[in-house]
C-alpha cells in the first residue's frame, strides 16, 4: 500500500522515514480521536485556509477544535475556510482524497498546532481514504521546519457539557459576556425574542384540549394562509403517495396525515416562522428547511420501525424532529455577530459535531437555548427535553426515547451525506433502548433517500418556494 505520489516525493525530498497504517473505522469508540492506541501517540489532520492574501495550511490533532479566532491574531490575517469549489481543484490536482497532515504542503505557509510536538509518535492522514501516515516525534519535528508554531487548537474533550451549572445559570454567564445589557430578572426580557406568534398559542392550548377535533384544528390553520397552503402541499406531495387531489386542511387530516401529525406538523412550523431565517450560514450547510423536513421524516420512518409496544408517541417523536435544529435560528437571532463567528469555525471543524464549537464561543449550546425558549413557551416537556439532551446517547432520564431518536437521525443523516458533519456511527446500546433494529434504521434511511426529490419540494415549499 503506498502513499499518493505527491505525499512520498515530499516526504523523500526531505528524506523522512515512515511506516504506513489503516485508519480505524470512525466510530464513538475508534475513530482517530478517541482510539486508546492514537490517545497514547497522536493523531493530526490538516485544513487549507484563505482570504485575499492567499492560502495557508494548517496542521491540528484530530482531537481538538481549530481555533480560527487565534490563527488569525498569529498570523495578522483574516482567514475562512478554502470554498469546496477550490478544495475540489485542489484534490484533482494532486490526486488526493483529503489534505495530508503534512507541513509546507504544496509549498503553502504552515501553522502547526504546538500540541502536536508532544507525541513520541504520530499518525497523519497521508490524503488517501482509509490510510494514516506513522511518523516518529524527531521526524515530524525536522518536517516542520520553519513552519509556524502555536497554540491553536482546543481539545474537544474541554468543551463537553458542563452539568454541574444549570442551563439558565450558563445562559447568563453567556449574556454577561457578549451585551452590554444588565442582566434583568427575567432572561427572556433581556434577550428580547420574538413573542409565540397567535396561530402557535392556539394550537398549544388546542393540544391540552381534551375535547378538541379535527374542525377545531382546521379552523385554526385556516386562519393563517400560509400555514394552510404549506400543510396541503405537504399532504398533496408524492412522498406521501395520497389517493386524489388534496383540496384543504380537513382533506390533509382526514385523508392523509391524521390529526396527531396535522397538529404536530402546524406547530412546528408556526413555531420555525417566529424567527427570521439567517442570512449568513456555514458553506455547504443545509438550509434551515431542508434539515427540518428530513429530521422529521425520518423519525418519522424510525418511530415506524419500531415495534408498536415500545414506540415513543408518534405525535411528539414527529414535531421533535422538526424542531431539532431550532437552536439554530435562535443563535442567529440573539447572538448575531456570534453567530458568524459559529458558521466560519463549523466551515474549518468540519470533524467536530457543533456542540463544542458553539461552547467555544458562547459558553452555551444551541441545544440548550431552544429547549430553554421551549419551556418559557410552555410546549411539552417530551419536546423539552429531546432538544436539550439529542446530542448526548448516555441521556436516561425521562422521555430519553424522545432524545435518542434525533441522535439517531441525525448520525445516519450524516453517515448518508445528507447532513453536514463528521460520519460517526450510532452505539449500539442506542439502539438497544430504543428497541431498534439497525438493519430496519437502515431500510428506514434507504426510503429518505429515495425519497429525495419529494423531500427537497417540501423543504423548498416551507422556504418560500
Amino acid at each position: 500500500m503506498s502513499v499518493p505520489a505527491s505525499v512520498k516525493q515530499l516526504l523523500d525530498k526531505q528524506n523522512i522515514s515512515y511506516d504506513i497504517a489503516n485508519a480505524p473505522a470512525i466510530s464513538e469508540t475508534s475513530s482517530l480521536w478517541h482510539d486508546q492506541h492514537m490517545r497514547q501517540t497522536g493523531a493530526a489532520k490538516s485544513l487549507i485556509l484563505q482570504d485575499d492574501k492567499g492560502k495557508v495550511q494548517v496542521v491540528i490533532a484530530s482531537d481538538t477544535l481549530l481555533d480560527l479566532s487565534a490563527v488569525n491574531r498569529e498570523l495578522n490575517r483574516e482567514l475562512r475556510a478554502t470554498s469546496s469549489i477550490d478544495l475540489k481543484s485542489f484534490y484533482e490536482k494532486h490526486q488526493l482524497h483529503s489534505i495530508p497532515a503534512l507541513p509546507k504542503l504544496a509549498g503553502l505557509t504552515t501553522i502547526v498546532d504546538q500540541g502536536l510536538l508532544e507525541p513520541q509518535a504520530l499518525y497523519l492522514d497521508s490524503g488517501q481514504e482509509g490510510q494514516l501516515i506513522m511518523l516518529h516525534k524527531e521526524e515530524f519535528k525536522a518536517m516542520v521546519g520553519d513552519a509556524i508554531i502555536a497554540n491553536i487548537g482546543v481539545p474537544v474533550a474541554s468543551l463537553k457539557d458542563d452539568t454541574v451549572t444549570s442551563d439558565e445559570e450558563q445562559l447568563q454567564n453567556c449574556v454577561k459576556n457578549f451585551t452590554n445589557l444588565r442582566i434583568k430578572q427575567r432572561l427572556e426580557e433581556t434577550l428580547e425574542l420574538p413573542p409565540l406568534s397567535e396561530t402557535a398559542q392556539r394550537i398549544i392550548k388546542l393540544r391540552v384540549d381534551p375535547e378538541a377535533d379535527i374542525s377545531d384544528l382546521a379552523n385554526i390553520v385556516e386562519t393563517d394562509p400560509s400555514l394552510a397552503a404549506q400543510v396541503v402541499s405537504w399532504a398533496a406531495s408524492p412522498y406521501y403517495s395520497a389517493p386524489g387531489k388534496i383540496k384543504s386542511i380537513h382533506d390533509a387530516i382526514v385523508r392523509v396525515l391524521g390529526f396527531d401529525m396535522v397538529l404536530n406538523l402546524a406547530l412546528g412550523l408556526a413555531l420555525g416562522k417566529t424567527m427570521r431565517l439567517p442570512t449568513d450560514g456555514a458553506e455547504g450547510s443545509q438550509p434551515y428547511w431542508q434539515q427540518a423536513v428530513y429530521m422529521a421524516a425520518t423519525v418519522e420512518g424510525l418511530v415506524t420501525a419500531i415495534p408498536r409496544e415500545q414506540r415513543p408517541g408518534f405525535g411528539m417523536s414527529y414535531l421533535s424532529g422538526l424542531l431539532s435544529n431550532f437552536g439554530y435560528l435562535v443563535l442567529a437571532e440573539v447572538f448575531p455577530p456570534h453567530f458568524t463567528s459559529i458558521c466560519r469555525f463549523t466551515e474549518v471543524n468540519p470533524h467536530v459535531e457543533p456542540q463544542p464549537i458553539d461552547r467555544h464561543i458562547l459558553g452555551i449550546t444551541r441545544e440548550q437555548l431552544s429547549s430553554w425558549l421551549m419551556e418559557i413557551w410552555q410546549m411539552p416537556d417530551e419536546i423539552v427535553v429531546a432538544l436539550r439532551n439529542q446530542g448526548n446517547p448516555e441521556f436516561s432520564g425521562e422521555n430519553s426515547a424522545y432524545a435518542k431518536l434525533l441522535f439517531v437521525a441525525q448520525r445516519l443523516l450524516c453517515q448518508r451525506g445528507v447532513s453536514n458533519g463528521p460520519k460517526l456511527e450510532v452505539p449500539a446500546h442506542v439502539y438497544e433502548e430504543l428497541h431498534l433494529d439497525p438493519i430496519k434504521a437502515e431500510a428506514a434511511m434507504d426510503n429518505i433517500i429515495e425519497s429525495a426529490n419529494e423531500l427537497n419540494n417540501i423543504a423548498k415549499e416551507m422556504n418560500g418556494g
